[in-house]
């Protein structure tokens, strides 16, 4: 590589829809500075293509289907440290953006914003800077604070996952009544009916 030539920076695409996806990397595809290196629809797709093809930047839809976006950025953080991630939402749910923002993502960014905006935020990412739109920062310094603990916010993500207590159980190394007592508490702090609204409940304030 000649000196002073900063090399193409290797981008990897998620997008829960085909059609923006492929959008998305037509446009990248005609930057100069990037090469789309890898194009994925669900979480799970992610996490293999960041495996095979190890981008410098990942950009992730929030709405992923299978592993949502946030638990993405968990697990590709320990795949590859290195590699910088953007995270793009059409919803605003306060809590999801206050937990992206503590994640260290290098960008949040809304899904309609200019096609130049998404390439100058893929570049400054590659830069070490962060972006983050105006309104999103806005909304994350707006949310409220999850009432739940660590405990229970796991217990009641696997229950939301469709777990059965005795599952959850085995997961966590717990009995199963101490399972029925996390989600008993949980449910009482978020004044829930039961423990399907107590699962609606969180994940609409961004707190699973």
């Amino acid at each position: 590589m000649t000196a002073g030539v900063r090399r193409r920076l290797r981008v990897l695409i998620t997008e829960d829809t085909r059609l923006r996806s492929n959008t998305l990397a037509a446009l990248v595809q005609r930057e100069d500075g990037v090469q789309l290196v890898a194009q994925a629809t669900t979480g799970r797709a992610v996490l293999a293509a960041a495996t095979e093809y190890r981008p410098d930047v990942a950009v992730l839809d929030i709405d992923l289907l299978g592993i949502d976006g946030l638990t993405v950025i968990e697990e590709l953080r320990a795949l590859l440290p290195r590699c910088k991630v953007i995270i793009v939402t059409g919803v605003i749910r306060p809590g999801h953006l206050r937990r992206a923002i503590a994640a260290n993502v290098s960008g949040l960014i809304v899904k309609d914003v200019p096609g130049k905006q998404l390439l100058d935020a893929i570049d400054q990412a590659g830069t070490g800077a962060r972006v983050i739109a105006p309104q999103l920062a806005m909304a994350a310094l707006d949310a409220e604070s999850s009432p739940l603990s660590s405990r229970e916010t796991e217990i009641l993500q696997r229950y939301a996952g469709g777990y059965e207590i005795p599952e959850i159980a085995a997961q966590v190394c717990l009995s199963g009544g101490t399972v029925r007592n996390y989600l008993a508490s949980a449910t009482g702090k978020l004044g829930a009916r039961n423990r399907a609204h107590a699962v609606r409940i969180a994940a609409e304030a961004g707190w699973l």
